[in-house]
């Protein structure tokens, strides 16, 4: 696959959808806490967690910033900016009470990184993949490892061809 090019499998999410899913995420976690800080995890962590602070009333949120994808490829990990001290020491160490919250959990590489730096804290994430779905607390919707997820956020309007077409 070249850089531009978009994997076979594409799963693409619309604004109403993704809006939908992180709502569906906040009810699944309401009754999981309580929680006292949410870690977001940049940048598509952003979005999830701005519905899912809304939605449990949550006002302390911090970011944990990596970089991992090229467009749409996995690329080499590099954390840019780390969790403040003082949410690693939360209740006694660890970030108990602390909810991580990102788009996607795919590989686990990412996951990896910030379940070290938080091994308390509860991770949420609106889709998950079977490679990291082992590192999440709570997903809501699982899709196959070879599907890319197209977000809002990564495409506009455009026609889309059927997913069968004529004479294949």
């Amino acid at each position: 696959m070249t850089p531009m090019q978009m994997p076979e499998k594409a799963f693409p999410v619309s604004w109403d959808q993704f809006h939908r899913d992180a709502r569906a995420l906040a009810w699944r976690l309401n009754g999981a806490g309580p929680f006292d800080a949410i870690v977001t995890v940049t940048r598509g962590g952003l979005v999830p967690a701005a519905i899912v602070a809304r939605e449990l009333n949550l006002r302390l949120i911090e970011t944990i910033c990596v970089s991992s994808y090229e467009h749409v490829r996995q690329g080499e990990l590099k954390v840019l900016k780390g969790v403040a001290s003082e949410l690693v020491q939360r209740s006694g160490g660890g970030g108990k009470g602390v909810l991580i919250v990102d788009d996607l959990v795919d590989t686990g590489k990412t996951a990896r990184v910030v379940r070290d730096l938080l091994p308390k804290a509860h991770f949420a994430t609106v889709y998950a993949k079977p490679m990291g779905r082992p590192l999440v607390d709570t997903f809501i919707t699982e899709v196959s490892q070879d599907t890319w997820i197209v977000f809002p956020w990564d495409s506009g309007l455009a026609f889309q061809p059927p997913i069968r077409a004529e004479g294949r």
